[in-house]
């Protein structure tokens, strides 16, 4: 690659936001050097990039464009420029070789986050990247969508964010949270208490995102009156489901029969949500995956979409994209193959 070492002026030369753009201890521009492999000094808001030509010409897109940012924010985390980083796509075009433009790297971060809001009760909810937004189009579009991936792709969150907001906009009247109770070996009867209390550990994560959506007390109050419900896939059998949004989450861990029973109880008005992540299944041994088994038989069914989930995806420490890349080279294939097999 062709080094070079690119001068840039930050305008307007205001302290407050210079600090907010480094960090503390610069740990901003740190991050930016360590995801980029370029140098980065400056002296107020006279910046010097040094490293491989493609690599400073996106290190300079990003300066200009995280400093737009520090106009509305008065502080900017390092998870913010993770973040930020992983909605451009820049690092998958400077390892591509693809000529990132003056401003391409930027723009195209700049897009990503004014393409799509979702709107929940106590905050707005902001897809990152195509692949995210994808899924959420999907969401409101279709009756039925999948989103399959790794963990940290935001499948869940996000889930639970698009049903947020239609309960709010009274396009459905409930939510159904479902999961399959699989966990490592680990069975309801072992664990103290009545249904709720047993089904509780299970379903936390869907818990934490709506109470960061709508609040404790909200959905506290929703849950007794019903129009939350949270349960395990296996009570879902004999029902029908009209008005509501349902997400059945870590569904690589329901067997064909579950997946089959579970989709032929939607009814009219419902939009059906299916997250799961086929690198972790807890399954027996020799127990075939529904979601796998899903993606073949439904594949060309026409109102049903399916979102694919990479390593790229990511939206959690740089580490787990890395971990799971690793993990996805090693064990994927294999596993795959082995839980196909009827």
């Amino acid at each position: 690659m062709v080094a070079l070492t690119r001068k840039t002026t930050l305008e307007p030369n205001d302290p407050a936001r210079l600090a907010a753009l480094c960090g503390p201890l610069d740990q901003n521009i740190k991050h930016l050097e360590q995801r980029l492999s370029v140098h980065i000094r400056n002296r107020g808001n006279e910046f010097q990039i040094s490293g491989p030509e493609q690599r400073v010409q996106a290190a300079n897109a990003l300066l200009h464009q995280l400093y737009r940012e520090t106009y509305d924010r008065e502080t900017i985390e390092p998870d913010f420029v993770h973040l930020y980083l992983q909605e451009s796509g820049v690092e998958a075009l400077v390892d591509s070789g693809t000529n990132t433009g003056k401003d391409q790297a930027g723009e195209r971060a700049g897009e990503n986050r004014a393409d799509m809001v979702i709107r929940t009760y106590k905050k707005p909810v902001k897809p990152r990247g195509g692949n995210q937004q994808s899924y959420c189009r999907a969401v409101r579009n279709f009756d039925v969508s999948f989103g399959i991936g790794p963990a940290g792709t935001g499948k869940t969150y996000l889930a639970v964010a698009c049903a947020v907001e239609a309960l709010e906009t009274q396009k459905v009247a409930r939510i159904l949270l479902v999961r399959p109770a699989v966990e490592a070996g680990e069975k309801l009867g072992f664990l103290p208490g009545d249904l709720a209390q047993k089904i509780d550990p299970y379903l936390r994560p869907l818990y934490d995102a709506l109470y960061e959506m709508m609040g404790v007390e909200r959905v506290n109050k929703f849950i007794e009156r019903n129009i939350i419900e949270v349960a395990p896939l296996a009570y879902m059998r004999g029902r029908t489901l009209n008005n509501a949004f349902i997400i059945l989450d870590e569904s690589q861990n329901t067997t064909i029969a579950q997946m089959k029973m579970f989709l032929t109880r939607i009814g009219f008005g419902s939009t059906a949500v299916i997250t799961g992540d086929i690198t972790q299944i807890d399954l027996p041994r020799g127990e075939s995956s529904g979601l796998i088994n899903v993606r073949n038989v439904l594949r060309q069914v026409e109102g049903i979409h399916f979102t694919h989930f990479g390593a790229k995806d990511v939206v959690r420490h740089p580490l787990v994209q890395k971990i799971v890349e690793a993990y996805e080279a090693v064990d994927a294939p294999g596993r795959d193959s082995d839980r196909d097999a009827s």
